[in-house]
This record gives structure tokens, C-alpha cells and sequence, in this order.
């Protein structure tokens, strides 16, 4: 152990040495964003010494963990200190106070629909010391003592840039809301995260649940809670229809973050070893942005890739022996707990019988001018009261019933420990023993391969240990209908038999333990794309998992359809390399069309007789998303508009098959009533917004960065493009004139036997959110010319980039 560290020590201590004489290049060069010329620490403190290469990417070189969390928090501040900012705001329930209570967060820290009801929940997380609990819970059901570190030197990173630089964002150049930070702040964002499926998606309903009524008030607590009272009689819930808008909510289709990535085992391979495709779908604008680093403590940790905003970890990435990415998993993270109410007082629930009081927790928060909003919030054993998750699934407080929100993720800050365990593997074996001994996803599935030529795919979340025979035992009238169609399930609370108990090799009660989860190792390929671990190989399908992990046997997405048909195809081929991986990602195949264009384009002149022109160009049409592809957008905007009116179980002649995947269903029907219409109606569009029906796509799918069009390819959820770009229509601006989510951080990864893994990478959106970066916009240029990044890990390539630039940074 004295050996490492002294050897880590003269590593570190050669870099700096060499910062400091000139011995790099750029070294002299002061750094633009520093007052007054380069900054150098003083000899006490954190420091770190940041290597920028090519697009801004830093590679941060700490001698421990806190001075590696000190160079993340700077170089991260440096590239997104306005979206960051804006984030601790959340976080400490002060939106309210800066932006007023009716505005809106930007939704990457929650659900809550106004600063008014994201700062309720938060504040009230803050006032209860939920992260606080957390960080003493000692690990592994805790965090470690590194990732404490990490925080703390991410804190004091972030804090020492703000005193060290001026802020050139117009987003929040001298804004008051711009402060520092503390590590309680980075953890309370961790949390956020963490609850993000569960209790993040329910916060208007926990802090707007109201009781029917309260009796007569006999303290002043009690009197507040009064005051919240509604008696407006409220109907009960339809379970038919609370079924349709809970499956609706978890539907992959409808989220605004997916992923797509496949691994390949060395079977498959040119060389016998492992490749990994990893293309997360996130959105491009706000807090959940990704960002890219490398981060190294010389001889104890080497890893490059993405970070989520924030984070103090590389949460999707790469070191030289083993890589991964994630997915967002079909596992709901959290469920109900229908309450039986004493009759006369909505406040208090029975267990067994037995009565057991709520507990009242009053919030305040300020608005704009400096009003107080004071609310009550109500809790339970199973966590708080919730008058409904979203305006589509409404969950109302009468006199008789209401419901609680158990969210698993409410005691887990593991996650960042999970990233840190994947950073030191050395093999998908040590992945899964990461997984198993950390237990912290709380919504992504896990794809990795190895350098030795093994795949994995693991469905690990922190998901309620909610059975089948649990539900079938104990799920209310209400949940034996919404559980089947959703996997939200909804227990009869007034029962201690219904409580979700433990497994034995789980590291907190009430979740499902690592040997209950899908697992698929050392496939040909293992592939997922938001659908349930059924198919993650169509030949080896994964079965045995409870309801909650998702379904078996139904009908999968097309774009999980067109991605097995995509990846058994090149498995089959063989001799697989990087590039081709880097070829699936732009493939832009349009599995829609495959299915469907050729008796669109047969069917045309019959539904269309004075529309020669738009059936010219559909039977023209070479059936991909690609910038160049004329018929892609009139194909898009019929497809958008037939799916949206016409029922899945209409759509099609063949229906679904089980035994037949992912080649059913198929066979569009064109005698639909809806089918005429949609094809009508998106010719139509186009010529009212004076788009040329055989227009290139490009002209019309775009974003705008300084005034420049830069052209994005890729399609939608609804087509099952691989490479899915979600867009704004704006006909009226020229078409698709911004990204909303879709292709973020894009990692090809293999290896060739030597030290440095082979890495391609792209981050679609750019580095920096700030305007004036020189890295804003030149990764998005990239993406539009489906150019990549050559990824510098190993030392020698790192100081061999022409655009290198080394900044050694310190608190002093």
C-alpha cells in the first residue's frame, strides 16, 4: 500500500513538475477563464492538474480522490456552471425565491411542474435531513469513503472556480442564484437522481396531497394542516383508466430518456475480444445533460467518459479493459400503498386494525417578493401521501382511501459507488461483482464488454421487492388491474403481511437482491433498447423475472425490433470491429419503413389521386434518417400522424406473435380508415409551410448554434431509428428546428492487445452550454457530418495533441 501511494505521489509529482516547467505544451499559457494569468496553488489545499485535448475534453489528474473530485467540480463549473448553478438552486428549494413560484424547472431533477412545488418537495427533504441519514449510513448500504471524498473535492472544485473566474454565460453572468456550494449540495443532486423514477416523478403529487377534512384542530400543527383542507368531494379511481395512464407513464415510447447498446462478445470479433456500442438517449438542453472527462489517480484508478451534470463520477465509459454503458431499465422503481383512513379522521390509517397517525411535515418556502408559502406534507410507514403521479393518473384523498408512494431510492446514494466500481474493473465479471456488492442503479440496465472477449447485460436496479405472489396476495382492487398492464403496483396497506419484506443478499430491506435479476453472460451479443430483458438476445431469450422487472413475451418497441435485427446481423457476419460499430450508429435505417413504405408507396395513388408528386417520392424514397435522404420528412410526418390516430392493434395485418418477435407484428394496413388521412394531412403540412415534398432532410431537421444551421440526422421513437433524435416541429420555422432528446454521449470501444483501448466517441450536443465556448457547438458539427472523436486515453496520446492545454488548478 506504501508502495502505491509513493508511486502515485511521483506520478502526479512528475505531471506538475512538468506543468510547472514549461515542459508540456501550451504550459505557459495562462488559462483565458483565470483572473489575472495561470493560477497556482499554494502548497496547501486540493489542487489537480487538467489536460485539455481536442473538443474540450479534460483529463483530470489527481493524487486521491478528493483532488480528483476538486478537478472534476472545476473543469465541469468551467464548461456548465449556469446549468449546475441552476441545479443546487433546485436542489435547496429556491426556485421560488429566484425565479418565482409559478415559473417552471427545467424538469431534470424532477417532475415538478413549478418552482413552487419543486421547492416544497426538496425543502422538505432538506429540513428532514434525508441526505444527512444517508451519509451516515456506513457502506456498502451507505456511500463509501471515497465517494465522500470525491464530493467534497467536487464541491470545493466548483467553489474555487467561482472565486477564480468571471462568468461569461448570459445565462447567469452576475446572477444572485450563482453561490457556492457545499457536499451536502453534491449529495442532495445525487439523491435527486437516485429518486427520479420514484419519488422525483410524483412531487406535485406529494406536495399538493390535502385530507377531505380535519377535525378540529388541537395544536397549532394540526391547525396548519386545516388550512390546507379541501372538502370538495373527490371520486374514486378508475381502474381501468388508471391502468391505461400507468402504463402510458412507464411506456419506454413516452420517456425523454432512452438508450440504446450492445455488447459483443469475442466470438463475434475480429480479434477475439470484446466491442461495446453505447448510445444513450438524453435530453440536450438543462441538468441531465452528460459531459465528457478522463479521470486518473495514478495507480489506483484510469477512466474516461460521461458524467451526468453534477455527478462526481464517470457514469457511462471506458478504461483499458473493460467498458459499459447503460440503458434505461423497465423496472419501476417504486409502488403504492392503497390506505384504509379512520373513519372520521383522513389523517390517520389502519394497520392490522390497529389506528396509526400521519405525520404532518410543514414546509415553507419564499416567493419572488419574499412572500411565505407555507404547505403540509404527509407521511406514512410506506413513505409520503400522493394525490396522483402526473395529471393522467390522478390518486384522490377521500374519506375513505389514500395513497403512499414507497420509493426504494429514497435510501440509496450507491449509485456514484456503482460508477466507481466499474472504473476499477478489470473484467464484466468484476462489473457484475460491483453490481452485486454495490446494489446503487436505481433505473438503467447494465452492458459491458471486456477486453478478454466476455458480454454482459444486467438488469440491476434498486427496484420494491414487489413478487407476483406478493401482488396476487395483496395488490387492492385497483392494483390487480393496474400491476398486469404497468408493473405499478398498488398493496393494501392496512396489512402488515403485504409489506414487501427482504431478500437475503440485498443491502437494504424491502428490494430485490442481485440473484433475482435478468442476467445474460458471454452472448454473441447483448443488446437493449428500453425494452424488457426478454429479448436481449433474440435466440437466448431472458425469462423467470418478476412483473416489476417488465414483461414477457409481448410486443416489442421497433426500435428494439430494428436493433436485434441490426446486431444479429453483424454477430452472424463476424470479424466485427470498431468501425463497425461506428457504421450502426449512422446506419439511420428506418425499421418503420421497412415494414411499411413499399405498400405506402403501393397504396398511394389510390388514397392520394391528386397527389402524384408525394407517391413519387415515397416509392423514391431510400428508407433511411440519413441528412441527405429526400422522402425521409414527408415518410416522418405521415408516420407520427398515422400512429397517432390509428390504434396499434389496427395498425397492422399480421398481429403480434411471441414465437416470432421480432418480425411481428407487420404488414400495414392501408384500408384503415386512418391511413387516407394521415397520408392527406402530412402532404398538406408541407405545402402550407412551403417544405418541398422531396426536400433533403437536412434543410428541414436542424438545430442553431450562433446563428449557424447545423443539419441533425436520426429519427424518431415511432420509426425505431437506432440513432433516435426527438425534434421540435416548428413548421412555421423551417421544420425541425431544435432537439429536445435523443444520440447524447456515443462510445465505440474495443481493444487490440495493445496498453490503450481502441475509443470512439461523441458527444452530440458539445462540451458547453455557454455561447461563447469555443466548444458549444464543434462536437455537434461533427455529429451533423457523422464524424467522430478519436479518443486520447493512454498517457503518450494525451501529451501528443496538438490542441493540448494544462492547467493546474488549487483552492489556494
Amino acid at each position: 500500500m506504501a508502495r502505491r501511494s509513493r508511486r502515485r505521489l511521483a506520478l502526479v509529482g512528475a505531471a506538475l513538475a512538468a506543468v510547472t516547467a514549461g515542459l508540456l505544451p501550451g504550459a505557459a499559457a495562462a488559462d483565458p477563464g483565470v483572473r489575472g494569468g495561470e493560477h497556482r496553488p499554494s502548497d496547501r489545499g486540493l489542487d489537480a492538474v487538467i489536460r485539455y485535448t481536442e473538443y474540450g475534453v479534460p483529463h483530470i489528474l489527481a493524487d486521491d480522490y478528493a483532488g480528483l473530485g476538486f478537478g472534476t467540480g472545476w473543469a465541469q463549473a468551467a464548461d456548465q456552471v449556469c446549468v449546475l448553478a441552476d441545479g443546487f438552486v433546485t436542489v435547496n428549494g429556491e426556485r421560488s425565491r429566484h425565479f418565482g413560484a409559478s415559473g417552471a424547472p427545467d424538469g431534470s431533477l424532477s417532475s415538478a411542474t413549478s418552482n413552487l412545488s419543486s421547492d416544497l418537495y426538496f425543502r422538505g427533504v432538506r429540513e428532514a435531513g434525508t441526505v444527512e441519514e444517508l451519509l451516515r449510513t456506513p457502506a456498502p448500504a451507505g456511500p463509501s469513503r471515497e465517494l465522500k471524498e470525491l464530493m467534497r473535492g467536487w464541491a470545493a472544485g466548483y467553489n474555487a472556480w467561482l472565486r477564480k473566474n468571471r462568468i461569461t454565460d448570459p445565462a447567469c453572468a452576475d446572477a444572485a442564484w450563482v453561490r457556492p456550494v457545499t457536499a451536502l449540495d453534491v449529495a442532495r443532486r445525487g439523491f435527486a437522481v437516485a429518486v427520479l423514477g420514484g419519488q422525483g416523478r410524483a412531487v406535485d403529487g406529494i406536495t399538493a396531497a390535502r385530507p377531505p377534512a380535519v377535525p378540529a384542530a388541537p395544536d397549532a400543527r394540526a391547525a396548519l394542516a386545516a388550512t390546507d383542507a379541501t372538502t370538495t368531494p373527490v371520486p374514486d379511481v378508475d381502474p381501468e383508466r388508471a391502468a391505461e395512464a400507468a402504463r402510458a407513464l412507464f411506456a419506454p415510447e413516452n420517456a425523454t430518456m432512452g438508450s440504446n447498446a450492445v455488447a459483443f462478445s469475442g466470438a463475434t470479433t475480429a480479434n477475439g475480444r470484446g466491442l461495446l456500442l453505447g448510445n444513450p438517449h438524453y435530453p440536450w438542453h438543462g441538468g441531465r445533460r452528460f459531459w465528457q472527462s478522463q479521470q486518473t489517480i495514478p495507480g489506483e484508478l484510469n477512466v474516461s467518459g460521461a458524467s451526468l451534470l453534477g455527478t462526481t463520477v464517470v457514469n457511462i465509459g471506458f478504461n483499458d479493459k473493460v467498458a459499459w454503458s447503460h440503458t434505461v431499465a423497465t423496472g419501476v422503481p417504486m409502488n403504492l400503498h392503497q390506505l384504509t383512513l379512520v373513519p372520521g379522521d383522513p389523517t390517520a390509517y389502519l394497520v392490522d386494525g390497529k389506528p396509526e397517525r400521519m405525520t404532518a411535515r410543514t414546509v415553507t418556502v419564499a416567493d419572488r417578493d419574499g412572500t411565505p408559502v407555507t404547505r403540509t406534507q404527509w407521511w406514512t410507514r410506506y413513505g409520503p401521501v400522493t394525490g396522483g403521479l402526473g395529471a393522467s393518473l390522478p390518486l384522490p384523498w377521500t374519506a375513505t382511501t389514500a395513497y403512499a408512494l414507497n420509493d426504494p431510492n429514497a435510501a440509496n446514494l450507491r449509485g456514484s459507488d456503482t460508477a466507481l466500481g466499474f472504473a476499477r474493473a478489470r473484467s464484466t465479471r468484476d462489473v457484475a461483482e460491483t453490481l452485486r456488492r454495490t446494489q446503487g442503479l436505481p433505473w438503467v440496465n447494465t452492458i459491458a464488454a471486456d477486453s478478454s472477449g466476455h458480454s454482459y447485460f444486467g438488469q440491476s436496479q434498486v427496484l420494491p421487492r414487489i413478487t407476483d405472489e406478493l401482488a396476487e396476495r395483496c395488490s387492492t382492487p385497483l392494483g390487480r388491474v393496474v400491476y398486469p398492464a404497468s408493473g405499478v403496483a398498488v398493496l393494501d396497506g392496512s396489512r402488515t403481511e403485504c409489506a414487501l419484506g427482504s431478500d437475503r443478499d440485498a443491502v437494504q430491506p424491502g428490494i430485490f437482491g442481485p440473484s433475482r435479476m435478468p442476467v445474460l453472460r458471454d452472448a454473441p451479443y447483448a443488446v437493449n433498447s428500453n425494452d424488457s430483458a426478454w429479448l436481449t438476445h433474440a435466440e437466448r431469450p431472458l425469462t423467470g423475472y418478476e412483473r416489476v422487472f417488465g414483461t414477457l413475451a409481448t410486443p416489442r418497441s421497433l426500435r428494439t425490433r430494428g436493433g436485434i435485427e441490426d446486431v444479429a446481423g453483424m454477430a452472424a457476419r463476424g470479424r466485427l470491429t470498431v468501425a463497425d460499430l461506428q457504421r450502426q450508429q449512422f446506419a439511420n435505417r428506418v425499421p418503420a419503413a421497412d415494414l411499411a413504405a413499399a405498400d405506402v408507396a403501393a397504396a398511394c395513388p389510390a388514397a392520394l389521386p391528386a397527389e402524384p408528386e408525394a407517391c413519387r417520392v415515397l416509392a423514391a424514397w431510400d428508407r433511411t434518417m440519413d441528412s441527405d435522404s429526400r422522402g425521409a420528412l414527408l415518410f416522418d410526418r405521415f408516420w407520427r400522424k398515422l400512429t397517432a390516430s390509428v390504434p396499434a392493434a389496427q395498425l397492422w395485418k399480421v398481429p403480434f406473435s411471441a414465437a416470432d418477435p421480432v418480425r411481428t407484428p407487420r404488414g400495414i394496413d392501408t384500408a384503415s380508415a386512418g391511413f387516407a388521412k394521415a397520408l392527406a394531412d402530412a402532404v398538406a403540412e408541407l405545402r402550407t409551410a412551403g417544405i418541398a415534398l422531396d426536400a433533403p432532410l437536412r434543410d428541414h431537421q436542424f438545430v442553431v448554434r450562433g446563428g449557424e444551421r447545423i443539419p441533425v440526422s436520426g429519427g424518431t421513437e415511432s420509426l425505431g431509428v437506432w440513432n433516435k433524435t426527438e425534434a421540435v416541429w416548428n413548421a412555421a420555422g423551417g421544420g425541425y428546428i431544435e432537439v429536445a432528446h435523443g444520440t447524447s454521449h456515443v462510445q465505440a470501444v474495443g481493444w487490440d492487445g495493445g496498453r490503450c483501448p481502441v475509443a470512439r466517441t461523441l458527444l452530440t450536443y458539445s462540451q458547453s452550454s455557454n455561447p461563447a465556448s469555443p466548444h458549444h457547438a464543434d462536437q455537434t458539427r461533427l455529429f451533423a457530418g457523422e464524424r467522430w472523436v478519436t479518443s486520447r486515453f493512454c498517457e503518450r496520446d494525451i501529451l501528443r495533441s496538438p490542441a493540448l492545454r494544462v492547467v493546474r488548478v488549487g483552492e489556494r
